[in-house]
């Protein structure tokens, strides 16, 4: 890369330096202070950051005489070159590492699609915009720089996709997720394509097919690497400095040596992190210590230099104004038809599909580079910064309309692009199961875990799985007073790292012992909070994560003489406050130990019983054991309570209620729920029962005494009950149960399950459907 051999060999390498440096912190500080006022109106840190850059570049501040002398120097734009490749590189990466890969393969069809319809009419109205840059600039351009306008056209940068996505928080909906693989399918076919359009030679291509053994070189060395680093740091959180920067090397050497020899590094460094291995504490590491300074550093400074070039003097033209509106336009028009045309092919709603169509519409600094790059004989000086000043304009105003629309089209649509699946009754989960389970220690991580597989080796659908450790923050707090280079390997400058202690170690080797064993990736998380405000923390990380089901731990724990202990009052305050806030279902599990439910396996067939005595809750729980019947290793049996006949006063035992519209009219509250349990049993037997893959036991009762002899009854039988909280009404069949209810977050069953005076040894699972009105938790 000549920059860098420039930028190294500059005679007075310290002021650059110092311009440089200073450039940056003024992009953060007046960021900053942009999106403090921004936010207010639902606008992203990009668009803040973009205008950031505007004002500090020679649009406005730079218009100075002093303040140009000091940002714009020759020696400075090859620092700036420098800079944006080792970001572009590092992030690059950082979005293959965490790239969502096994959604991206089974929608890699519907997203090539939307990236081709995007393409195809980009590179049509590319053309258009070319013959009116040559007509109204005119302008004697080469094949190389018309094919780069269409390139610019119809290119989309990922990084900016990802970024506006996450800070909109959609990233994890289908859409966004969408949105980012389509344009990572169409950067990568922008930049194949400019690459072999300008330098269509057999040299260039014999020196492609190095640099491709070069990158699977590369990717091979990592694995190794990756797997030797887990073996070493055993009992360390994370691999140590030196470690971390032996593969940040390798990645920027590697994509130094492709940018020499004249191609983009951009699909490599994704190619680098996409192929990385998944588990290990080698990518947790990599994880941990570049996405704070990527998203906090690296990205703001990376738009913040988009804007910085734009010059508004350019504009000053009637010509080049019309030329840089005419461009914005067909930019724009480009991406909506296309998306438009294939999500009418894919049959994806048309406000999915504008959504769509404007994030594709997104540039970056991918345009820049594509236009620097190209020969330097093909135009005249003055023409060749016509065209440069143009594309500058064209990529910073079409991105800042196009974050701004996005935005908009959000708020006003928030209904429609919220958290949907709230629930498992709902629906089936034919495309995903977004799930996720807390722990509040390392004691609880093995229950966690087979929860986790119960679902995840039960659908034929996709299993999204997180599991979120949720760490007190004590009152009082003493701060390190290290410096920097005084941590310890493998250790942070924030303190917050130090919260959870040896726990955390513990939790990442279950973690990744699991993931070895089974290849189901598990996403971590941790919260810490304290335990008064960490309900908070939580609640917003289920909209943001879009999961259907939460899974906590009962605050309860089993001594060695079988009795249940209390843990700490936080953990149950916690609980209470998730059931009353979750958007989503909540789970609470009652954790018995060895003797109750472990992680199913050949070795360990695990009995799992659901008690249903109606309600939407116990309906909420019938649909949790249809998702985990399926596992090879799980016996189910549905243990359905009725109310003994005797004491019946109407209906009947066969599920076949006497209908007429007299009795519609009449008919309760209750009466319809009666309905509606009969038949989602009917359904659950017809489809899991009859062809004998769940078990099935109907017990007869008459009052809360009965129903829980017969819980005595069964309680040894099974490693894990299931049982919905309440939601039933004044059911006879649990009537005088809650006279002796000691825990009210379990419902009457659940608290009779989890006591220590049924004496059992099976773990119990109490299932929370998610109530649009929070008025009536029972």
């Amino acid at each position: 890369m000549e920059a860098a051999g420039r930028a190294l060999c500059a005679r007075d390498p310290f002021n650059p330096l110092i311009t440089t440096s200073t450039q940056a912190a003024g992009i953060l500080v007046i960021s900053h202070c942009f999106h403090l006022f921004l936010k207010q109106f639902g606008q992203p840190g990009p668009v803040a950051q973009i205008l950031a850059g505007i004002v500090l570049g020679p649009s406005l501040l730079s218009r100075i005489t002093k303040v140009n002398q000091f940002f714009i120097q020759s020696s400075t734009e090859d620092y700036y070159k420098v800079l944006q490749f080792i970001f572009r590189t590092i992030f690059m990466f950082l979005l293959g590492l965490e790239m969502d890969i096994p959604y991206m393969r089974r929608n890699l069809r519907k997203a090539s699609i939307i990236a081709s319809g995007g393409l195809i009419i980009g590179v049509l109205f590319g053309i258009v915009a070319f013959i009116s840059l040559i007509i109204l600039l005119r302008i004697k351009a080469s094949f190389d720089y018309a094919s780069s306008i269409i390139i610019v056209l119809a290119n989309s940068a990922s990084p900016v996709v990802f970024r506006l996505a996450a800070e909109l928080k959609f990233l994890t909906s289908d859409t966004g997720r969408m949105a980012v693989c389509a344009s990572l399918i169409s950067e990568m076919s922008c930049v194949l394509l400019g690459s072999i359009v300008h330098s269509a030679s057999w040299e260039y291509f014999g020196k492609g097919i190095l640099l491709l053994l070069l990158t699977i070189a590369l990717i091979v060395v990592n694995k190794y690497l990756a797997f030797w680093c887990n073996q070493r740091t055993r009992n360390q959180k994370y691999v140590t400095h030196a470690e971390f920067l032996v593969f940040l090397s390798l990645l920027v050497t590697a994509a130094l040596v492709i940018e020499k020899y004249g191609y983009i590094s951009t699909a490599s460094s994704f190619l680098f992190g996409l192929m990385f291995p998944r588990e290990g504490k080698t990518t947790r590491s990599l994880l941990h210590k570049l996405s704070y300074a990527t998203y906090n550093f690296i990205l703001p400074v990376y738009f913040g230099c988009i804007g910085f070039q734009f010059d508004v003097s350019y504009m000053g033209s009637f010509n080049s104004f019309i030329m840089v509106i005419m461009m914005i336009f067909m930019s724009i028009a480009s991406k909506i038809i296309g998306t438009l045309f294939a999500c009418h092919y894919l049959k994806i709603p048309t406000d999915e599909g504008i959504v769509l169509g404007f994030l594709l519409d997104l540039k970056g600094n991918a345009e820049f580079h594509i236009m620097r790059n190209l020969p330097k004989d093909t135009l005249n000086p003055m023409d060749q910064e016509n065209v440069q000043n143009l594309v500058v304009s064209v990529v910073v105003m079409n991105t800042v309309i196009a974050g701004v629309v996005v935005a908009h089209i959000l708020r006003k649509k928030e209904e429609y692009f919220s958290h949907s699946h709230t629930s498992l009754e709902l629906g089936e989960h034919e495309s995903e199961l977004r799930m996720l389970a807390c722990v509040y220690g390392s004691r609880h991580i093995s229950s966690k875990i087979g929860l986790i597989s119960a679902f995840s080796e039960s659908l034929k659908t996709p299993v999204t799985a997180y599991l979120m450790h949720l760490v007190e923050l004590p009152k009082k707090r003493t701060k390190k007073n290290l410096m920097y280079h005084q941590l310890q390997d493998g250790d942070r400058y924030s303190d917050e790292e130090d919260y959870g202690g040896n726990d955390v170690v513990e939790i990442n080797d279950a973690v990744d012992a699991y993931t070895m064993e089974t290849k189901v990736l598990i996403h971590q998380r941790k919260v810490v909070s304290s335990f008064e405000r960490m309900y908070e923390d939580v609640c917003d990380s289920i909209e943001d994560l879009r999961v259907s089901i939460i899974f906590l731990t009962f605050h309860k724990h089993q001594r060695l003489d079988g009795k249940m202990e209390s843990g700490k009052v936080g953990m149950r305050i916690t609980n209470h406050k998730i059931l009353r806030h979750a958007p989503c279902s909540v789970g609470i599990f009652v954790d018995r130990g060895q003797t109750g439910f472990q992680q199913p396996s050949s070795q360990s067939v695990q009995n799992i019983a659901a008690l249903f005595f109606g309600g939407s809750d116990d309906r909420e729980a019938l649909a949790c054991c249809k998702m985990i019947s399926n596992h090879p290793h799980i016996h189910l049996t549905l243990i359905h309570f009725q109310h003994s006949p005797s004491s019946e006063q109407t209906g009947s035992n066969n599920g076949t209620p006497h209908r007429d519209d007299e009795l519609l009219m009449d008919m309760s509250s209750h009466d319809i729920e009666a309905d509606i349990d009969r038949a989602v049993v009917q359904d659950f037997y017809n489809r899991y029962v009859t062809p004998g893959q769940v078990g099935y036991v109907e017990k007869y009762v008459e009052n809360g005494t009965q129903t829980a002899e017969a819980l005595r009854d069964i309680h040894d039988t099974y490693s894990l009950l299931i049982v919905g909280k309440g939601g039933r009404g004044h059911s006879p069949m649990t009537t005088g149960m809650s006279d002796w209810e000691e825990c009210p977050e379990l419902g009457t069953v659940g608290d009779l399950l989890a006591s220590s005076e049924l004496n059992t040894n099976s773990s119990v699972l109490v299932i929370q459907q998610y109530r649009h009105s929070r008025n009536d938790l029972n």
